[in-house]
């Protein structure tokens, strides 16, 4: 929180299933009521830490198989959009670009975020190739940027099998669990200066 603050990043609860050995990536047969639950809990406890360093809690953004379940089951959706919503009406809700869970945002009333990757790859239905499919995860930083210039200059992503994916690109993820995740961040922040992108938190200033 105290280098969130220093460096004026914006804060985000990143809520899951209950899946800590999986690390939140193994999908879970429980109820829309215990997501709900899962989400509220896992948002308040971040909340909490907020309110006791006077940081500012900015956005919730799904993790792993809970977000790709709501990006392609509107019920799922629909429960996490009105958990996020309940809590807080003016936190952002991020989603998958153009999927059940931006839509489900947009229609409790939340400003949502189109979410893109840099170092996922997509299938044809513009839903992310899912993990442990060959070519799933772009593993050199040279593909990824290709893939990043691709959506900055076209806003489309080139699927698996060769289709042109057009989407909605309103924020861009690059996972912090890569072992070169910190020289990857370095490198698409001057990919994206040189682009001349607009390089700030959705909804700040």
């Amino acid at each position: 929180m105290a280098l969130c603050q220093r460096h004026d990043v914006a804060i985000g609860a990143h809520p899951s299933y209950d899946d800590r050995a999986g690390f939140g990536r193994h999908d879970m047969d429980v109820s829309t009521e215990a997501i709900s639950a899962l989400v509220t809990t896992q948002v308040a406890a971040l909340a909490d830490v907020c309110t006791a360093t006077g940081a500012r809690l900015r956005h919730v953004k799904p993790h792993g198989a809970l977000y790709n379940r709501a990006a392609r089951d509107p019920a799922v959706a629909i429960a996490i959009a009105t958990a996020v919503h309940a809590f807080d009406p003016q936190l952002i809700l991020y989603g998958l670009s153009d999927s059940c869970l931006t839509a489900a945002g947009t229609a409790v009333g939340l400003r949502v975020a189109h979410e893109v990757f840099a170092e996922r790859r997509y299938d044809a239905d513009g839903r992310l190739a899912a993990r442990g499919t060959p070519g799933a995860v772009i593993e050199t930083q040279e593909d990824a940027l290709a893939q990043v210039r691709s959506l900055i200059e076209d806003g489309v992503v080139i699927a698996r099998d060769g289709t042109r994916v057009r989407l909605r690109a309103d924020t861009l993820c690059l996972h912090g669990d890569r072992p070169d995740a910190a020289a990857f961040a370095r490198s698409l922040r001057r990919e994206l200066e040189a682009a001349s992108a607009d390089i700030r938190a959705p909804g700040s200033a």
